[in-house]
C-alpha cells in the first residue's frame, strides 16, 4: 500500500468533545511569514496544498503573522481546497507598522473587528476555530469568549479554541462556551504542560493542538541564522544553556539514526506517544520539511524506547526570554 493510499485509512484525532475531526498532525505557517529569517511564498503556498493533498486537514495561523501576510498566503493556498481543511486562527496581538508587538487586545469591539479582516485575507464565509492568541489582562476570558461565541451563533465561526493560558482561564473559558483545543507548546524540551494543564483538558474533554514540537528547530540541530531570527534571543540557544543542549540534541539524533528516523521525526513520534489524543502541529516551510513530518506518522515508539529517549538528558533554558515567561497565562500555576 502506498503512503497514498495509505492516508486515506489515516486515523484521526477528535478536538475536544465538540469539535471537527482532524488529521493526526497540523500544518502551522508561523514561519511562512519571515519569523525565522528569509521565506519564499511560492514554496509555501506549494506546501500548504501539498500537505492539503496529502490528507493535512488542520492549517494554523495568525492574523499577526507578518501583519496579515500569513493569512493572504494562506487564502491563497486554499483556492479550491477549502472544504478540505479546518482553519485555525489566532487573534488579539496588535503590531506596529516597523514589527513592533503593542500588546494584547481581546475586547468584544476588537474581536469582532479582527475576525472581520480576518474572513477578508482568507477569502473564506466562516473559520473553523478562533482563539485569543494571548490572555488580555484587562479583559475577563468570559467577555472574549462571550464575543467569540455570539460569532459562532452568527455563523463566522465555527469552534472556539484557547492558547497559551493556564488551568483557571480554561475552566472559566469552557464555561461560557465549549473550547475545543488548547494551543500550547510542548515538546521533548517542554514538559510543562503534563503537571497541570493536561490533566485538566482530559477533565473538561478538551484536545491539544502543539506547536514548538521541535523546540523552535532546537531539536533538528536548527541554528539561529543571524539578528534577524528571533531564537538567538532565547535561553535554550545562548549561553551555556546552548552546549549543553548541543550534547543532548547529538544523543537524540544518535537516537534517531539507529532507529531509522530522522530527528524531527524522532520529536513528533515522541509527542504521539506521549500525547495521542493531541495533535501536534509542524512549522514546515519547505515540502521537503513536510514530507519528512509525515513520515513520522508510520513510526510509534514503545514504552522502553520513550524511557531510553528520557534517559538521554534534559533541555536546559526557558522555552522564552524572562520578561516573554511573565506575561503567559500558562506559566501561572493554579493554586490548591
Amino acid at each position: 500500500m502506498s503512503t497514498h493510499d495509505s492516508n486515506k485509512t489515516q486515523r484521526t484525532v477528535k478536538l475536544g468533545s465538540t469539535g471537527p475531526e482532524v488529521f493526526p498532525l497540523g500544518l502551522g505557517c508561523m514561519g511562512m511569514s519571515g519569523m525565522y529569517g528569509a521565506t519564499d511564498d511560492a514554496e509555501s503556498i506549494r506546501t500548504i496544498q501539498t500537505a492539503i493533498d496529502r490528507g493535512v486537514t488542520l492549517i494554523d495561523t495568525g492574523d499577526f503573522y507578518g501583519m496579515g501576510h500569513n493569512e493572504l498566503l494562506v487564502g491563497r493556498a486554499l483556492v479550491g481546497r477549502r472544504e478540505k481543511v479546518q482553519v485555525s486562527v489566532k487573534f488579539g496581538a496588535l503590531r506596529g507598522p516597523d514589527g513592533s508587538w503593542g500588546g494584547v487586545d481581546t475586547r468584544p469591539a476588537a474581536v469582532k473587528n479582527f475576525v472581520a479582516y480576518s474572513l477578508k485575507r482568507l477569502g473564506v464565509d466562516v473559520i473553523d476555530i478562533y482563539r485569543p492568541a494571548r490572555l488580555d489582562p484587562a479583559v475577563p476570558i468570559e467577555d472574549t469568549i462571550g464575543a467569540i461565541a455570539d460569532l459562532v451563533k452568527a455563523g463566522y465561526v465555527r469552534h472556539i479554541g484557547l492558547s497559551e493560558v493556564g488551568v483557571e482561564t480554561i475552566r472559566r473559558a469552557h464555561r461560557v462556551h465549549p473550547i475545543v483545543d488548547l494551543q500550547i507548546e510542548y515538546s521533548l524540551a517542554s514538559r510543562g504542560p503534563e503537571a497541570e494543564i493536561f490533566p485538566v483538558l482530559q477533565e473538561l474533554g478538551i484536545s491539544a493542538t502543539l506547536y514548538g514540537v521541535f523546540s523552535r528547530g532546537l531539536l533538528t540541530g536548527s541554528k539561529p541564522k543571524g539578528p534577524g531570527d528571533f531564537r538567538a534571543y532565547l535561553p535554550r540557544f545562548t549561553g551555556a544553556n546552548r552546549e549543553k543542549n548541543e550534547d543532548v540534541v547529538a544523543h537524540l539524533q544518535r537516537f534517531a539514526s539507529e532507529h531509522g528516523m530522522t530527528p524531527g521525526q524522532l520529536a513528533i513520534a515522541w509527542v504521539s506517544a506521549r500525547q495521542p489524543g493531541f495533535v501536534p502541529v509542524v512549522g514546515a516551510k519547505t515540502v521537503a520539511q513536510l514530507e519528512d513530518s509525515l513520515g513520522a506518522l508510520a513510526r510509534t515508539l514503545s514504552k522502553d524506547e520513550l524511557a531510553a529517549i528520557d534517559a538521554l538528558g534534559t533541555i536546559s533554558g526557558e522555552r522564552y526570554g524572562a520578561e516573554q515567561m511573565k506575561h503567559l497565562d500558562s506559566e501561572r500555576h493554579a493554586h490548591p
